[in-house]
């Protein structure tokens, strides 16, 4: 991996990107494998429960609305996704994304924090300043114990299997 200018000043350099528990799952075709543990290069889809106040609750029901907001993730915030699992840095983060992406991602120090910024105001990701060291749940298919989903739908091809060496 090639050094990345000013990576060692930025902000975050030294902290740990790591997703919060929330269902995830892998689906389509290796897009690009950056040959990283625990990263397969598929895309990623999240499954996050709709909170509906009681009013929009009943309506929801009536309407027949969709208990669940499924959040499909591009291909370069997919890999972010599988790399922020509590035990790289955003210095090391950034590496793969500028390995894999190259002038895709450019600038990727600027990218890459943008895109941590905003799954952080989504409340899926935080920044931890040592490694997670599986102090919680991180991997696919894992319904967090606050959180609620029905099964998944016949036919929807959703991978929630762990890959080798992947976080739990």
């Amino acid at each position: 991996m090639g050094d990345l200018a000013g990576a060692e000043n930025h902000p975050l350099a030294q902290q740990y990107p790591c997703r919060l528990p929330v269902w995830w799952g892998r689906h389509g075709e290796v897009e690009k494998d950056p040959m990283k543990s625990g990263v397969s290069g598929r895309l990623v889809v999240l499954r996050i429960p709709k909170q509906f106040r009681r009013f929009e609750g009943v309506l929801a029901r009536l309407l027949k609305a969709p208990k669940e907001i499924r959040r499909p993730l591009d291909r370069m915030n997919s890999m972010l996704w599988e790399l922020c699992d509590g035990s790289r840095t955003f210095v090391e983060i950034c590496s793969v994304l500028d390995e894999v992406f190259k002038e895709e991602i450019a600038p990727v120090l600027h990218r890459t924090t943008a895109a941590i910024h905003l799954l952080q105001q989504n409340n899926l990701l935080l920044m931890l300043e040592e490694p997670l060291n599986n102090r919680w749940l991180v991997g696919p298919g894992i319904t967090p114990g606050h959180q609620t989903l029905d099964n998944l739908p016949e036919g929807l091809e959703i991978d929630t299997r762990s890959l080798e060496n992947e976080c739990p």
